[in-house]
């Protein structure tokens, strides 16, 4: 397909209040698109808006778990705008503190799924419309843990894997419309969303160091994510991998899956920092409820 320049295009970004959307909100706003900063975070994205500067952003508070917020975000983009042309689905949560699947509180559970995987779902049906008018893009956030073992985060890892099909077969479907879709594969970032594996809970900072090795464990700024989304979308990308060394993983997970799977179920320590962190759970099940950003 051509390629996608986003000057002058209007780009719906939600989760903008965190490090991945607020950096890629400022990257498209430099290069000449209209923002639509959309989060629960209204201070935050209000903020962000005024450091942009009025004429081409937007802020609007939603919750993507409601799709009647949704349409309305949608509309009051296209009556400033005129249109909608790129839709990225980023918002996104983690259970804090984690926890096994044995241990974790239902209702956080089933909010990580309702943010991470049926959000993205609610935002992109909401746009669709217009972006197939516009003959646009939309971009999904998935996740490493798209294909890797996501003990101790079963329901961002099942949520990502989910969102990676969702993108794949809306690309398929998008082609008859002269429209594209693409899936966002960020490895670690230096976000709050992150902050349990690198210092803020020192069971799965142990368990980051033992499963990710090197420099598969290092984290990186969110303008490194913000700067690929950016080429991403200009060049309708179907996957966007970042950094690249997590590649060769995706291109050899059928191989890699049995492999890494076997050393999660029988490393000893990762099985010793299991039960302490089994161990560490409230006894009622109950833990606070997060909404970090990504």
């Amino acid at each position: 397909m051509p390629t996608y320049p986003v000057a002058g295009k209007t780009v719906f970004i939600t989760g903008a209040a965190g490090g991945i959307g607020a950096a890629t909100a400022r990257t498209l706003h430099s290069r000449g698109a209209n923002v639509v900063l959309a989060d629960r975070g209204i201070d935050a994205i209000s903020a962000l808006a005024r450091d942009l500067g009025g004429d081409r952003t937007l802020a609007l508070s939603v919750d993507v778990t409601d799709s009647a917020a949704l349409a309305d975000t949608v509309d009051r983009t296209v009556d400033r705008f005129g249109g909608l042309d790129v839709v990225f689905a980023n918002a996104g949560i983690a259970a804090d503190p984690p926890a096994t699947i044995a241990t974790i509180d239902p209702a956080m559970f089933e909010r990580v799924v309702e943010v991470d995987l049926l959000g993205v779902w609610r935002t992109v049906r909401a746009a669709l419309p217009h972006v197939i008018a516009a003959r646009g893009h939309v971009l999904v956030t998935a996740s490493v843990y798209a294909y890797f073992n996501g003990m101790t985060n079963a329901p961002y890892a099942m949520s990502k894997a989910g969102v990676e099909q969702f993108g794949r077969a809306l690309r398929a479907e998008l082609g008859i419309h002269g429209a594209s879709a693409g899936v966002l594969y960020p490895g670690w970032v230096h976000t709050p969303i992150a902050g349990a594996a690198f210092g803020s809970n020192d069971i799965t900072t142990r368990m980051r160091e033992i499963a990710f090795p090197s420099l598969l464990g290092k984290a990186i700024a969110p303008t490194r994510i913000a700067d690929a989304v950016v080429r991403g979308i200009e060049n309708r990308s179907a996957r966007v991998m970042v950094p690249r060394r997590w590649a060769p993983f995706s291109a050899l997970r059928g191989v890699l899956n049995p492999v890494t799977d076997l050393i999660a179920e029988r490393h000893p320590e990762l099985r010793r920092l299991l039960r302490r962190l089994e161990e560490s759970a409230d006894p009622t099940g109950k833990s606070p409820q997060t909404n970090s950003p990504r």
